[in-house]
């Protein structure tokens, strides 16, 4: 009986197995051609140029990725600062492979993330990003509560809180500064709860604006309450066409609104142009580039009764009834303030927007620009006293220190800084960018190399201190001494005064105290070989004349790449 079963389940199974393959042509291997090439690769997190700044020492980040083959995968490998950190050899897709995961030791400094993909063959491909981990935003400029730079996320550095996001905003790929801009788009908007604000009587915004005149009117910053009228909060938006847009403030007061009609940034220029409204008890202002182009009168205080959120580059739910809906211009470096910029203030701000190097020696010698460490020679220290914050630079014999011009040099430059003279030795260097003295190589007391970079440095007796300028335009260089105009008597004057100059391709300009005390005709600088900063001495590439380390003391030491004007240079004062 049991052999029986056995034929009879047997017999069931080929027929089964035939009726099911009735009709069907059966599998046949396709060749899939020959190997194309290596393996591509696609890296959406972290964006390239992605600044990170948390409280926190370590840190993490998201790495999402896309590899895809024309055959197949063979391996992937995720390398974070030459450290294998994730690998991958089983693929659900054999051909593409989508892979996002967390990492968690995301140490202070800079990092190269690169992604290296070898497909069956032994084709490979690698692709690279570089980020930064930041120390902890400190705000620089008095009042400033909020800060949003744009650079690859959408975090506000103040309160390290990511901002909310609606549809899909955007980065606009080019920045005023920094690595990147914010772009929102159509129907996208930022935003940001208004309880981490204070919000009072006196409020101020600030943000470098590159316009985009479709769509021909946009919101542009939005705290409001109701869609129903613009009695609290406040509205900054555009609106004209592709000639021209005018950028205007409506201010709630409580019982009504106030209008301030604003001023018209020129489309065609496609320049990046500084917009920054202000709001007193009685009086609003917009200032486009440094300008103050409209005043509006407020009847009563700005009313911030049922504020909730801010919208960043959309008038959002409570201002799209007039199509200010959403901006396709960039944004770049948005900052809130407590409190009603001066005009002054708002000069400072834009100079300090072209800040390449920024020196405080509060107890270090960090460029906070660059992040970077001077290179410390012999033993200079502290003062104890400072112009500006807790400390400054006090200069000793043979010592001093350099950084590195990475990111420094451009056509047009500009220093300043605060400083204490200290008349003894008679001479001495103060900032210099200079090549080596190929011609002296062996006699490092001798270099003296002028035909690029600058020289400023001081000399003359224990009366009587000239600062002088020296640049080189690439065959020769030119001197810029004011002679009595840029002399201090030490004795006389042995407090802090304020030192700066600029270089552009048509002139030097020397500044005391904001003052020109000398200004002549030139036709550029030439930066060959200029590959180092001395700060406090002429050492090592400009010796031979004794302006060697200086003992004076220096406090906050700016460096710019524009020739910043007078206005601005005296607007650093304050």
């Amino acid at each position: 009986m049991k052999k029986i079963n056995k034929i009879f389940i047997g017999l069931f199974a080929l027929v089964l197995m035939t009726s099911c393959y009735e009709g069907i042509d059966s599998i046949s291997e396709v060749d899939p051609g020959p190997d194309a090439g290596a393996p591509l690769i696609s890296i959406m997190r972290p964006a390239n140029g992605l600044e990170i700044q948390v409280p926190e020492p370590v840190t993490s980040t998201t790495i999402e990725f896309k590899v895809e083959d024309d055959i197949e995968l063979g391996t992937i490998s995720v390398m974070l600062d030459g450290v294998e950190i994730a690998s991958y050899n089983q693929f659900v897709d054999y051909r593409i492979a989508k892979e996002q995961f967390v990492y968690d030791n995301i140490t202070t400094g800079d990092h190269i993330l690169s992604i290296t993909a070898t497909d069956l063959v032994g084709n490979v491909s690698t692709s690279t990003v570089n980020f930064t981990k930041s120390p902890p935003y400190t705000p620089i400029f008095a009042g400033e509560q909020f800060y949003m730079p744009f650079d690859g996320d959408f975090t506000e550095l103040v309160s390290v809180m990511p901002a909310g996001e609606v549809g899909n905003p955007d980065f606009g790929g080019s920045a005023y500064a920094g690595s990147n801009s914010y772009k929102a788009g159509t129907d996208n908007y930022l935003t940001f709860p208004v309880s981490e604000l204070t919000l009072g009587n006196n409020f101020s915004g600030a943000f470098w604006y590159k316009v985009n005149a479709t769509p021909d009117r946009s919101g542009i910053l939005t705290i409001g309450a109701s869609a129903e009228n613009r009695n609290q909060g406040l509205r900054l938006f555009r609106e004209g066409n592709g000639t021209a847009q005018r950028i205007k403030l409506n201010v709630g007061t409580g019982a009504s609104d106030s209008w301030n009609d604003g001023g018209e940034i020129n489309v065609a220029a496609g320049e990046w142009v500084h917009v920054v409204f202000t709001i007193s008890e009685t009086q609003t202002k917009i200032y486009l580039n440094g300008m103050e182009v409209n005043t509006g009168t407020l009847g009563a205080p700005i009313d911030w009764t049922g504020t909730s959120q801010l919208v960043i580059g959309a008038g959002g739910p409570t201002f799209s009834y007039w199509d200010h809906k959403s901006d396709s211009s960039l944004m770049d470096e948005l900052r809130l303030f407590d409190k009603t910029l001066s005009q002054s203030e708002i000069t400072s701000m834009i100079a300090q927007g072209s800040q390449k190097l920024h020196v405080n020696f509060n107890g270090s010698y960090t460029d906070n620009v660059r992040d970077i460490e001077a290179t410390v020679v012999g033993n200079p220290g502290f003062s104890g006293d400072a112009y500006a914050g807790s400390n400054a630079y006090k200069g000793a014999e043979n010592s001093y220190l350099t950084f590195p011009t990475t990111g420094l040099l451009e056509n047009q430059f500009s220093a300043a800084f605060w400083y204490k003279m200290n008349a003894t030795p008679d001479r001495a260097g103060i900032l210099v960018v200079g090549p080596p003295d190929s011609g002296n190589a062996n006699f490092p007391g001798v270099q003296n190399n002028r035909t690029s970079g600058f020289r400023f440095f001081r000399e003359g007796g224990a009366t009587n201190q000239t600062f002088k300028l020296n640049v080189g335009n690439g065959t020769a260089d030119n001197w810029f001494d004011g002679g009595a105009a840029a002399t201090i008597d030490p004795t006389a004057n042995n407090g802090w005064v304020h030192l700066a100059f600029t270089i552009s391709s048509t002139e030097c300009v020397v500044y005391i105290n904001g003052e020109v005390v000398k200004q002549g005709e030139f036709t550029g600088v030439d930066w060959t070989g200029c590959d180092l900063l001395s700060v406090m001495s002429g050492a090592p590439r400009f010796t031979e004349w004794g302006h060697k380390s200086d003992l004076s003391v220096m406090d906050e030491l700016r460096i710019f790449d524009k020739a910043l004007s007078q206005t601005e240079i005296q607007a650093l004062m304050f």
